[in-house]
């Protein structure tokens, strides 16, 4: 889509720009995690030294630290303790997603289940889990704990719902904004309000810190699922076709077999019928998602949670930090660079 083309540097801009302003606090994160993991187990050591090293853009940590900062948090580690908590709680849910899912590659690189088995990814996911309730309690805090507690139970809850919709090619959107409400959202959202608990700000800060961070996190959930069936971006790097290899019922999918004739909608649920799909079903689908002008579509729903997110920035004077929030929401656009 020529608008995420055209975005393509500012956002990268607006990521390094958050980065760059909390990259101090970053180390201390990234030292945190590393510490934590730490374990007399040789099995959950290699497997958490894996993790470490397949990288990731720590965004979660990026939008604790950046919300504390933009609240006025200076002194002490609390803002790094917690984004190494929220960090935590986003790997050991990729950990089990992949069990799930059967996802062999990750960031290009081997799953953990792919490894070791799916077992032992279970296991070391809820290890992560552990260490990361240690640290909310070490934290003191009872809202934080709640606030991370409670999101913790949602995204499983999301788990759940996906997999209870799991090949329902006439999934509704409202129950497909619920699963990434609750799998990806909630968590961006608890990321961002923890700075404006850390601070005691009053609760309009708070609802409207959780409120940018949820309408974030449903934009980019958005666009990664778009940019899977987005051909025109494959020279951003991202391998496309993952989610439909996979048979994961996503917006772009919703929205094809809302719009496609009846023989067509019959051929769409033989593929995601199939126990597995070929490249050139994937190729027919491709020629459908173009047909139907279905890129533009996802991406225009994606632009009105960024509107959503962007205008609960208001709140704030203005600042170079609330700059920076407000460039990010067209970071979720485009993810992979």
């Amino acid at each position: 889509m020529g608008t995420v083309v055209q975005l393509k540097n500012k956002i990268n801009n607006s990521y390094l720009e958050l980065k760059n302003s909390v990259e101090d606090k970053l180390v201390l994160v990234e030292e945190r995690i590393k510490s934590k993991l730490s374990s007399k187990v040789e099995l959950v050591e290699k497997m958490t030294d894996y993790h470490l090293n397949t990288g990731g853009k720590r965004l979660r940590a990026l939008l604790t630290l950046g919300s504390a900062k933009l609240c006025g948090y200076q002194k002490g580690t609390r803002d790094v303790n917690l984004s190494a908590c929220v960090e935590l709680i986003h790997a050991a849910t990729l950990m089990h997603d992949d069990v799930i899912d059967n996802s062999d590659l990750r960031r290009g690189k081997k799953t953990l289940n792919n490894i070791w088995g799916n077992q032992s990814s279970i296991l070391v996911g809820d290890y992560l889990l552990s260490r990361c309730f240690e640290m909310m309690v070490d934290d003191g805090d009872k809202e934080v704990l709640k606030l991370l507690s409670s999101t913790s139970a949602e995204i499983s809850q999301g788990e759940v719902l996906q997999l209870q919709n799991k090949g329902e090619i006439d999934m509704l959107e409202e129950t497909y904004l619920k699963i990434i409400s609750s799998k990806t959202a909630s968590l961006f959202a608890a990321a961002t309000k923890v700075g404006a608990i850390l601070t005691n700000k009053e609760s309009k800060i708070k609802d409207a810190l959780e409120f940018y961070g949820k309408n974030l996190g449903l934009t980019f959930q958005i666009a990664d699922d778009t940019l899977d069936y987005n051909s025109e971006l494959k020279l951003f790097g991202k391998e496309i076709g993952n989610d439909f290899y996979e048979g994961k019922i996503t917006l772009p999918i919703i929205l094809l077999y809302q719009k496609a004739s009846k023989e067509e909608k019959e051929d769409i649920k033989v593929y995601f019928a199939n126990l597995n799909r070929s490249k050139e079903d994937f190729k027919n689908i491709l020629k459908l998602i173009k047909k139907y002008n279905i890129i533009e579509d996802c991406y225009a729903k994606a632009e009105y949670f960024i509107n959503l997110s962007s205008n609960s920035l208001s709140i704030f004077s203005d600042s170079k930090e609330k700059e920076i929030f407000k460039k990010l929401t067209s970071f979720s656009l485009e993810r992979n660079f």
